[in-house]
């Protein structure tokens, strides 16, 4: 049985999706406390082959002023899935972010590139990165990804979809650039890296690259095209500094994919407008069928 912890979240949902509630169980805060003195023995019960980490505190702003509870999900609680996935020598797949980095390198950021997170979700996440490597069990993967949406909600796409509808025009942040990653390829190489038992660390996202600003307008290029949208607005590019939040972001955090290509070849990794046009089009579908 192949463990998702992370029950709610839009990677949790892909992955049990993709591998088959016959495989694979989601289990989220209702099922089982990660922090628990107990974690080994609940985990047990479950009799799980390999364990994918898709929970973590997510909410960069917010995470400025909830630094503990942070750590909680992002440090603690990672480094206790990857001490039981060695205890049973099961693999261990955790996932990570592109915010570990500061964002001012100027060319793709290599998996063993130097740590320097700008805020406090950054730092929490290198922090649990670091206890997985401190461990030096070869059953662990991390990879790292970034701008992650689905079909699912709570994402920038469907942010922008309700947004575009509901304003009369938007003003998007252009001097941010990264590479938006559809669910679906994340969660394809999680469960490749599992099968695979790919250890190390590794980047994941879809091929290409874009600005917040150069995303929003194929959202709405794409959601008038597919009848996901009814008219469309005014979307003007501005700069971060016009655009003050609680945390900081990195200002160019694309991540080199080469270690992974060279690692697990069959894992398709889409250009990034293709994988969101095919997200639109499962939207267009539910739509209808609703």
């Amino acid at each position: 049985m192949l463990i998702i912890i992370g029950k709610n979240g839009q990677l949790a949902k892909k992955c049990l999706e993709l591998s088959g509630p016959d495989h694979s169980i989601c289990l989220g805060r209702e099922d089982i406390d990660i922090n628990s003195a107990n974690l080994f023995e609940r985990l047990d019960t479950f009799k799980p082959k390999a364990v994918i980490n898709a929970s973590a505190y997510t909410a960069v702003d917010t995470a400025e002023s909830e630094e503990a509870k942070a750590t909680a999900l992002n440090v603690n609680a990672v480094e206790k899935l990857n001490d039981y996935c060695k205890s049973r020598k099961i693999q261990f797949v955790h996932v990570s972010t592109d915010y570990v980095f500061k964002g001012d390198k100027g060319s793709p950021y290599l998996p063993n590139d130097k740590y320097d997170p700008v805020n406090v979700y950054g730092k929490t996440k290198m922090l649990g990165e670091q206890a997985i490597q401190a461990s030096s069990y070869t059953g662990s993967c991390i990879l790292r990804t970034s701008w992650v949406y689905s079909e699912f909600g709570g994402n920038f796409v469907a942010s922008m979809l309700k947004l575009m509808e509901e304003k009369k025009e938007l003003s998007i942040i252009s001097d941010q650039i990264g590479s938006p990653t559809s669910v679906d390829t994340l969660a394809r190489a999680c469960l490749s890296a599992i099968q695979n038992r790919l250890s190390g660390i590794h980047h994941v996202t879809d091929e290409g690259v874009a600005s917040w600003f150069d995303f929003a307008k194929s959202i709405q290029r794409l959601g008038l095209q597919h009848g996901l949208l009814t008219k469309r607005i005014p979307i003007k590019p501005i700069n971060s500094a016009d655009y003050p939040t609680p945390a900081n972001r990195p200002h160019y955090s694309v991540l080199s994919k080469d270690s992974f290509k060279k690692a697990l070849p069959f894992v398709e990794l889409p250009y990034w407008e293709d994988a969101l046009e095919a997200v639109l089009v499962i939207l267009k579908n539910k739509k209808i069928q609703d």
